[in-house]
C-alpha cells in the first residue's frame, strides 16, 4: 500500500512524472496513476493514489475486468475492459480514471512503485505489510456525479482539514 507523509510533500510532481513514464514511456499528468492535487490558497500539496480500500468499489466492474492482485494492487484486464467507466464512477476519491480508453489506477508497478523511488523528500512510502485497509465509505456518499478531479479535490480538502486540526492541536501542546 502506498502511504503518504504530507508534511514532507512539496508538490514537485516527480511521482506523477515517474509513474507516467514507467507506464507509458511518456511524461504527462494524464497518464499518471498518482495525481498531485495542489491547493494554492492553503499551501497543501497532496498526492492522491489508490488506497486499496476495504470496499474495493472499482471491482464492481460489470465486465469483471478488475481484480485485486497478490500485493493488494488493482489489476485491469485490457482484454475484458470495455472502457464503460464504471470503475471511474465508483471510486469515491478519484484514484481511478479513464485515459485513452484505459482505466488508470495504481498497480504498485509490479511491487516496485516508481513514485516512491522518485520522491526525494521521503513523502511517499510503499508499506506492503500494512494489513488494515482504508475505509472510504465517508467519501462515497458525496461523490455521486463528480468527475475524478472533483473527487480528488474533495478528498484532499477533507484530509487537509484533518491535518490542520492535528497541527493546531500539536501547537497548543
Amino acid at each position: 500500500m502506498i502511504t503518504l507523509d504530507l508534511s514532507k510533500c512539496s508538490g514537485c510532481s516527480r511521482c506523477e512524472v515517474n509513474c507516467s513514464f514507467f507506464h507509458s514511456g511518456k511524461i504527462g499528468r494524464s497518464g499518471a496513476r498518482i495525481k498531485v492535487v495542489k491547493i494554492e490558497d492553503t499551501g497543501i500539496d497532496y498526492p492522491v493514489v489508490c488506497q486499496q480500500c476495504q470496499e474495493r468499489y472499482c471491482t464492481k466492474c460489470p465486465e469483471e475486468a478488475i481484480e485485486v492482485g497478490a500485493l493488494g494492487q488493482v489489476i485491469v484486464s485490457p482484454t475484458l475492459c470495455t472502457a464503460c467507466g464504471t470503475c471511474e464512477v465508483m471510486c469515491p476519491i478519484g484514484a481511478i480514471e479513464l485515459y485513452e480508453e484505459i482505466p488508470h489506477v495504481c498497480d504498485l508497478c509490479g511491487g516496485d512503485p516508481r513514485c516512491v523511488k522518485a520522491c526525494t523528500l521521503d513523502a511517499i512510502h510503499d508499506e506492503p505489510d500494512v494489513t488494515e485497509a482504508v475505509n472510504l465509505k465517508e467519501f462515497k456518499k458525496g461523490s455521486r456525479g463528480l468527475d475524478p478531479e472533483e473527487k480528488r479535490l474533495r478528498y484532499v480538502m477533507s484530509r487537509a482539514e484533518q491535518l490542520r486540526q492535528n497541527w493546531l492541536a500539536e501547537r497548543r501542546g
